[in-house]
């Protein structure tokens, strides 16, 4: 009985990662990497069966990559966005990272 209840709660607490997109953007105008310095910003998600309560993640990333960069722009953003899976929940996570040129 020991041995089977240790199995089911290995089982059970188990998670999983699943990449779903990545997209980058433009970078206009043209600029030598050189010119700028790469800024990331990162922003997730906490779900449990189906319910959440932070939907503006993505946004939040955005503005953060954007403060990152205070006297300039960012061009050439890339967007990672994957999900981490848990039991009977998951956590959707998104990393903006850009070039910050002044």
């Amino acid at each position: 009985m020991r041995k089977l209840l240790l199995v089911l709660a290995l089982v059970l607490s188990g998670c999983a990662h699943s990449v779903h997109q990545v997209h980058t953007s433009d970078f206009y105008p043209k600029v030598a990497i050189e010119r700028g310095d790469m800024v990331k910003a990162q922003a997730e998600q906490f779900t449990v069966m189906g319910f959440v309560s932070e939907t503006n993640y993505v946004d939040q990333a955005y503005v953060s990559l954007l403060n990152k960069c205070t006297g300039g722009y960012v061009t050439g953003i890339t967007t990672q966005y994957w999900t981490s899976l848990g039991f009977f929940s998951w956590t959707n996570k998104i990393r903006m990272e850009g070039l910050c040129v002044k």
